[in-house]
């Protein structure tokens, strides 16, 4: 079976040429983030993610967590060895602030470990990750006390912190949670009520897990507006800093799932748990966004690293594997690779298109996160926090979807044998598919962007993205070599608009529009992102062609595979939108 390979080449190719990370870290005041230093870190990531974490992953699909009669839950074997060597080099701060003990480097470059690491094992990279989106909640709505008590342990990897918004009785409706949280007097709370679905909700990785829990305050509004974010940790934490007494919140459960079986999703129990306020009282929901919105881009760039690893392994497979004759060769000449057949190379291309293109998206996407945080032009940082709010979605949904999609084609391209667990293809389908899930399903991100980012400020934002996308096309669209990308592009662009137009005037006159359209909108906007990118390096790469390094001559022909055979999509995308809502509301319930 092929062992996963971090793509160092391809992050070298998107950080320092596509994006200038460096260029743009020095802008924003970190001067210290040259080519080197990122190389650096890519390089020892790749490692890591190689030679520790990715010969777990197939354990921990086998052996799963469990839950002892004592309440206990224990992780597969080695997973505890390996978070102790990652927390012991210091990967759990890479990306927290040096004021908490942490290195301090941007998002985009933890964004691309994060990516290795979910390649190599995702059940295992999940909980370093769940407990970084932790650390940026409650840096971003801490009190000061709260700051400095949990912080530099999260930025250690000494604890870990989860995400507990979803009851029994409730999924996305937040507004129904019954979780219950009374003033005790001192200025804590009691915390009383049942969570579930909670990635890394137990386990036996760290001294202390803090929970961030979203409760109901006794004289709470009713709905989302009667929400309260409290931090509760599996320990009390003593005078000296240290874990204590156990503090009522018990693991009632772990999930038998269909995938990510190296991770504990639990059944949390919370009794008389004693917590204290995140934020504002009333104000949970909009506090526990600002972990929800970085843990949507964080699952998006998982599905890429799981994306990319199933890639390797059909990859490796048809070149192996030797079946059939290709085309032109003599009748009685063996048998070749498959690699050769047409229809292997489409898929194949298929993968290498969406992986490489939606990398390029995702680390953007967390570019645009530093860049709104530590640009010091406000034009800048609020173009960035206006694209960000546009991206979000569209990377959680885009990715997870051609991930499973991918993932698929990868199993096509073994055949019978991608059916067989020893090949590890499967794993990575039945992993993958819970990002289309969580977090938000994906029809909830289609709905965001369309009702919430698109209709709410009237198409704003969106119309200044396209300007930044017809600006390249202006630039670049008198280069004949490059006609083939800008072209096309151009016309999207206007497919965009128009479209866009269209589901303006409906909605006005029916409230199923904005439902109906919502998700091949996403789709389409994401094809628009991709289309971009692609064209981006297919620039660098005509630029560079002579150079002997073959990356560009790969980028220039996988850039014209995805406009030629997957940007088309885009006019199925922009029938089924202008088809409306009639069609999918008429039909009656009983018929369905």
């Amino acid at each position: 079976m092929t062992v996963y390979e971090s793509p160092i080449r391809d992050f070298q190719f998107v950080l320092h040429e596509l994006l200038q990370v460096s260029e743009v870290s020095k802008a924003c005041g970190l001067p210290e983030l040259d080519v080197e230093v990122i190389d650096q870190v890519l390089d020892a990531a790749g490692i890591f993610s190689n030679e520790v974490i990715a010969p777990l992953n197939a354990i921990g699909d086998t052996r799963g967590c469990r839950l002892d009669s004592e309440g206990k839950v224990s992780t597969p074997t080695g997973f505890v060895a390996a978070y102790r060597q990652f927390s012991e080099s210091g990967w759990c701060g890479l990306g927290c602030s040096p004021e908490y003990g942490g290195q301090g480097f941007p998002s985009v470059i933890d964004s691309a470990v994060t990516e290795m690491l979910s390649g190599a094992n995702m059940g295992w990279a999940a909980y370093p990750g769940m407990s970084h989106a932790t650390y940026v909640n409650i840096e971003a709505n801490g009190s000061a006390e709260l700051k400095a008590q949990h912080l530099p342990k999260l930025a250690s990897g000494e604890w870990a912190g989860t995400m507990c918004l979803t009851e029994p009785h409730a999924g996305t409706d937040l507004g129904l949670l019954r979780t219950r949280a009374v003033p005790v007097g001192d200025g804590s709370y009691e915390i009383t009520g049942t969570k579930i679905f909670i990635s890394g909700g137990d386990h036996d990785l760290t001294d202390n897990i803090v929970h961030l829990v979203l409760a109901r305050l006794p004289d709470a509004p009713k709905g989302v507006k009667g929400i309260s974010l409290f931090l509760v940790p599996k320990f009390q934490v003593g005078k000296d800093g240290l874990p204590g007494r156990h503090n009522g919140v018990t693991c009632g459960n772990v999930e038998e799932k269909m995938g990510i079986h190296g991770n504990s999703t639990c059944t949390l129990n919370f009794d008389s748990s004693i917590g204290w306020l995140l934020g504002e009282a009333n104000k949970g929901l909009a506090a526990m966004f600002v972990q929800m919105n970085h843990a949507r881009i964080m699952v998006g760039i998982t599905a890429i690293g799981v994306m990319q690893a199933a890639y390797q392994k059909a990859l490796a497979y048809a070149k192996e594997r030797v079946q059939g004759r290709t085309a032109g060769n003599p009748a009685n000449a063996a048998a070749d690779p498959i690699v050769g057949h047409p229809d292997v190379r489409r898929m194949l291309l298929t993968q290498k298109a969406y992986v490489e293109g939606l990398r390029a998206v995702a680390l953007w996407t967390a570019q645009l996160s530093d860049t709104q945080r530590l640009h010091p032009d406000l034009v800048v940082r609020d173009q960035a926090t206006d694209f960000l709010g546009l991206m979000t979605p569209v990377l959680k949904a885009m990715a997870s979807d051609v991930a499973v999609e991918s993932t698929l084609l990868a199993m096509q391209v073994y055949g019978g044998h991608g059916y067989i667990r020893d090949n590890g293809v499967e794993q990575h389908l039945r992993d993958v598919r819970i990002i289309g899930l969580y977090e938000g399903t994906n029809g909830v991100q289609a709905m965001d962007l369309l009702g919430r980012k698109v209709l709410a400020d009237e198409g704003r934002r969106l119309a200044t993205f396209l300007q930044v996308v017809s600006a390249f096309v202006d630039e670049h669209g008198g280069v004949d070599a490059l006609k083939a990308f800008t072209q096309p592009l151009g016309d999207l662009i206007g497919e965009v608009e128009a479209t866009t137009r269209i589901i303006f005037s409906d909605a006005a006159g029916n409230a199923h529009t904005v439902g109906a359209a919502a998700a091949p909108f996403l789709r389409l906007v994401g094809h628009l992102v991709l289309a971009w990118m692609w064209a981006r390096a297919a620039v660098i790469a005509l630029g560079k062609l002579d150079s002997g390094d073959p990356i560009y001559a790969a980028k220039l022909s996988t850039a014209r595979f995805y406009y030629q055979r997957l940007l088309p999509e885009t006019l199925a995308l922009c029938a089924e939108i202008r088809a409306g809502a009639a069609v999918v509301m008429e039909a009656d319930v009983e018929l369905l």
